[in-house]
Parts: structure tokens; C-alpha cells; sequence
């Protein structure tokens, strides 16, 4: 099963390097990484997931490329990119509220549960009522995505049936990411 707690990537956000700030993360404990990036040409993605593997992998944790241009054992899929072929190991993707969810899919994330300021009026946020309506419904395990910056945003999502969540402002922009991600995994368990 995949973690309860995934860490989306944000490079220009990150007050480290990219590698540092997550080796700093997961000694708060394990997670999924989701090296989003996109603005990164392909080669430079897979290079930077090379360098993040052996970190994750040490550290019990799971390196998921979004929108990838070649094979991946992970990925994470922007709402319109097709299906790689073949089909990854683990696959999810991104849904906004009232959107389908494929059921061949092994997990989905749901945006955005509450206002985000990673990406300032982008919503409606639907907040936990309709966060436990979607996970209800799910074919797929769903995490909340989108202004969950705290513990207590981590726990209220779980509460409403998410399988965990999805951040990335929590982990990516924090001056001390151990204590970020042991606080939300906390809150996850």
C-alpha cells in the first residue's frame, strides 16, 4: 500500500536543494515522493530522480514521476495525460472535484479540499463534507490535496475517509521538513 502522506515536489519553493530538503524530510519518517517539476526537461527530471531514488530507497520511501516521457516503475498523472504505456506499477492522478475517477487506477488525488497558496485561486476549495462524499464513491484510494498545511488539516482529511494526503508547501517550503512530515504522519496515523 502507499503511504498515507505524499510529498509533491516544488524546486523554486524549496529553501534547499531539492535532494537535501527530502534526505531532511524523510528522517521524520517514510513517504511518497511525487517529482512534479514539470517545467524540468525530461532529461533533467529522470537525472534528479536518480539522484532521489537511492534517498528515498534508504529511507522506506516511494519515488512517483508526474507526467513521465518514458518507462517508471511510479507514476502521477495530470488530469489529461494519457496512460503510459506500459502501464507503471503504481499509477495515480490528479482529479478536481466533480471529475470521473478511473477505477484503473491505484490511487487518485482530490483538489482542492481547502483554499491553497501554492496555487492562489485555484478551486473552489470543496471542503471535508464533499472530500467524504468523493472518498465514499471512490473506486480508488483518494488523498486530499490543497491547502493541507497542517496536522489538524491531515487529520480532518483522514476523518472524512481519505486515504492520506497529498502536500507540498507543508514539506517543500519548511525551514525544519523533519518536523513537518513527523507532525503530518502523526496526524495520518
Amino acid at each position: 500500500m502507499l503511504h498515507r502522506l505524499i510529498v509533491v515536489t516544488d524546486l523554486p519553493g524549496s529553501p534547499r536543494l531539492l535532494a537535501e530538503q527530502v534526505a531532511l524530510a524523510l528522517r521524520g519518517g517514510p513517504f511518497a515522493l511525487v517529482l512534479r517539476d514539470k517545467h524540468l526537461r525530461w532529461e533533467e527530471r529522470l537525472a534528479l530522480a536518480g539522484e532521489l531514488q537511492p534517498i528515498l530507497d534508504d529511507a522506506g520511501g516511494v519515488l512517483i514521476v508526474s507526467d513521465p516521457a518514458g518507462p517508471v516503475a511510479a507514476a502521477h498523472l495530470s488530469r489529461k495525460f494519457p496512460i503510459p504505456s506500459p502501464r507503471p506499477a503504481l499509477l495515480g492522478r490528479s482529479v478536481h472535484a466533480g471529475e470521473p475517477i478511473d477505477p484503473g487506477l491505484d490511487y487518485c488525488t482530490l483538489s482542492p479540499v481547502w483554499p491553497t497558496d501554492s496555487k492562489p485561486g485555484y478551486g473552489p476549495a470543496i471542503g471535508p463534507a464533499a472530500l467524504r462524499e468523493a472518498c465514499a464513491a471512490s473506486p480508488v484510494p483518494v488523498y486530499a490535496l490543497g491547502g493541507v498545511h497542517s496536522p489538524e488539516r491531515a487529520r480532518a482529511a483522514r476523518e472524512a475517509g481519505a486515504a492520506g494526503v497529498a502536500v507540498m508547501g507543508a514539506v517543500m517550503r519548511a525551514a525544519d521538513p523533519e518536523r513537518a512530515v513527523r507532525g503530518l504522519r502523526s496526524a495520518l496515523a
